[in-house]
């Protein structure tokens, strides 16, 4: 199913989907409102949110065994708890629908597509457990060398499992959320004793999330050949870091102040089933993985990720270019490592990679 609904071949009606952000062949879902409609979720199409919840009163979506309204709730979570079978019916159903073989639809348009220049974006899960790793060896050994400089750049552990922390997920915000720039305690060089105060180092991070739909049980570990049967899709992530704060206090435990304050996700969450066409090799692991960790196949994905920095009445300027196949730990591995201790996983957690760096080359 996946393959059909990938086809490049494929059209919509939806006029400004060719060529756009916003394919038929991406589908992207969110919960966005307008003045005269409430929270729901929305499917992204060229210009448009094709209105999840009109389409199934309509019966243009049907889901076998469900007969509420789950896509007229403020969050997507009681979605994604049905699981991957639900998930792929209700994208091929949204891509038949949409499709320019099927453009007697367009006569609903009024009624099912809503501008997105006139809908307002809101968080689309009510989030539960957020994890943060450090899977780009990159920007590991980056940070090393910047918060230890007379030492190996990366710590014994960094190539034999994926370093992560557990984060603060009600501080997790839609892009675009203004917040207060974080207090903490810094320590200057030279200096004595710490001071306090508002952080002068503030940073971003270039991350991907994953988003889970299939929970664990208390005890489960989940398999590296099994993991993308929990997990839904991916959405961009920005971990803002307090640096000075970060390198202050993350000595033994790790980082707290210097992360905890927000971390800002997109809208728009992009299943698997659609980024399938883009699957590639990560890099080459060496030393070799414990058994738990070892995999088979293509996990990773060919992402171009920019970063464009626009200050204060400015303009916008390119500061990074990147990528998701430069993840050395992929994403199989990372809930691998999460679950192995039986650390149980639940619909809707968050699981951010770390900032991915890319290869000086690249």
């Amino acid at each position: 199913m996946p393959e059909k609904t990938n086809d490049p071949a494929l059209r919509s009606w939806v006029e400004s989907a060719q060529g756009s952000l916003f394919p038929i062949q991406n589908l992207p879902i969110g919960i966005f409102s307008t003045e005269q409609k409430t929270p729901r979720a929305g499917i992204a199409i060229g210009d448009y949110i094709l209105d999840l919840a009109v389409c199934f009163d309509k019966g243009f979506i049907k889901i076998e065994g469900v007969s509420e309204n789950i896509f007229a709730k403020d969050s997507i979570n009681s979605y994604l708890e049905l699981g991957r079978t639900v998930w792929r019916s209700v994208r091929s159903q949204i891509s038949n629908f949409l499709n320019a073989e099927n453009a007697s639809n367009a006569s609903y348009a009024s009624e099912v597509l809503v501008l997105q220049a006139d809908a307002t974006m809101h968080l689309a899960m009510k989030i539960g457990d957020y994890t943060d790793f450090y899977s780009s060896l990159e920007h590991a050994s980056n940070v090393g060398k910047i918060f230890r400089p007379n030492m190996e750049p990366l710590l014994p552990n960094w190539k034999h499992l994926p370093v992560g922390y557990h984060g603060r997920s009600n501080s997790i915000v839609i892009s675009g959320t203004d917040f207060h720039r974080p207090n903490g305690q810094t320590m200057a060089d030279g200096a004595e004793k710490p001071s306090f105060g508002p952080s002068k180092r503030m940073d971003i991070e270039l991350e991907m999330a994953f988003v889970i739909g299939k929970s664990t049980k208390l005890g489960d570990c989940v398999k590296t050949q099994d993991a993308w049967e929990h997990v839904y899709g991916l959405a961009l992530f920005n971990d803002w870091s307090a640096r000075d704060l970060q390198k202050w206090e993350y000595v033994p435990l790790g980082p707290f102040l210097g992360k905890n304050f927000a971390s800002s996700i997109a809208p728009w969450i992009v299943s698997i089933d659609a980024l399938e066409p883009f699957r590639v090799d990560g890099p080459s692991q060496d030393p070799e993985v414990l058994p738990y960790l070892q995999f088979s196949g293509k996990q990773n994905f060919d992402i171009a990720l920019d970063v464009y920095l626009t200050p204060k009445d400015g303009e916008a300027s390119l500061i990074s270019k990147s990528n998701h196949k430069y993840l050395y730990w992929n994403i199989p591995q990372q809930l691998a490592h999460h679950t192995v201790n039986g650390c149980p996983i639940s619909a809707v957690d968050v699981y951010a990679s770390g900032t991915i760096s890319a290869p000086y080359h690249a």
